[in-house]
């Protein structure tokens, strides 16, 4: 599938064929037990340089943010604007399904009233409805020295609990350093780090705020934040993929 070759529905059948290809009761199964689960080769090499090259041209895109300006780190990275890149929105409807299966499982156990419609474009609405109508879906650039800092992407009252990121530039070779960093504050215990290797073209679902976490009294919520380590060398890009819009 190439960015721009499909129309929207023929992009989100393919994107759902590939989706589909993965195990996701053993993907459901790491996201519960650790926040996070790898989805391996989501995109081909010729994907991810496609959604890479994007970048200089501004015309894909509703803003520019510099981390250093906003105390966010040091890099900077560029929210798509509506219709999004094919590749990008074909995946996003795709895999909101199945992570909104994990989500809606999540609020039960930590008895969280709101529930998640299983299409993407009835969640949409709802952000709509409520004044988050900015896309979110971003593509980050990180060069030497560069770094994200700790953080949740919530962008509005109404947010969805799991998001997911594609490594764009190929480790060893494009860039050194820059792993992706998850970190999981316990109520009364010391917070526990997430280091997760990723290769070209994989994904990691993770959860954006809270997940549930089963204790001797029944389950209870643990607060997670993600971020980038420092860049050693060369040139990191990475797409995020953020399931609600911003206000």
């Amino acid at each position: 599938m190439t960015i721009h070759s499909m129309g929207s529905r023929a992009a989100v059948r393919s994107a759902e064929t590939r989706v589909a290809a993965y195990d996701w009761q053993a993907l459901a199964g790491e996201m519960s037990g650790y926040g996070c689960a790898v989805m391996e080769k989501l995109l081909t090499p010729q994907e991810c340089r496609e959604v890479a090259g994007l970048y200089p041209d501004e015309s894909h895109f509703r803003s520019h943010v510099h981390m250093a300006r906003h105390g966010f780190g040091k890099g900077e990275y560029r929210y798509f604007r509506y219709p999004l890149p094919e590749l990008i929105g074909g995946l996003r409807t795709a895999l909101y399904p199945r992570l909104a299966a994990v989500a809606n499982d999540w609020n039960q156990r930590m008895s969280i009233a709101q529930r998640y419609p299983d299409e993407h474009a009835a969640f949409l609405k709802q952000c709509h409805d409520q004044g988050q109508t900015r896309p979110t879906p971003l593509l980050l650039q990180y060069g030497p020295g560069d770094f994200n800092c700790l953080h949740q992407d919530l962008y509005g009252d109404l947010a969805f609990p799991l998001q997911v990121a594609i490594l764009l530039s190929e480790p060893g070779k494009d860039f050194t350093g820059g792993e992706f960093v998850l970190t999981e504050q316990r109520p009364r215990m010391q917070s526990r780090a997430e280091v997760v290797p990723l290769r070209q073209g994989d994904a990691v679902a993770f959860a954006v705020h809270n997940r549930p976490v089963q204790g001797s009294k029944g389950s209870y919520r643990v607060n997670l934040r993600h971020g980038v380590s420092r860049l050693r060398s060369g040139m990191r890009h990475t797409v995020g993929i953020i399931f609600h819009d911003a206000k």
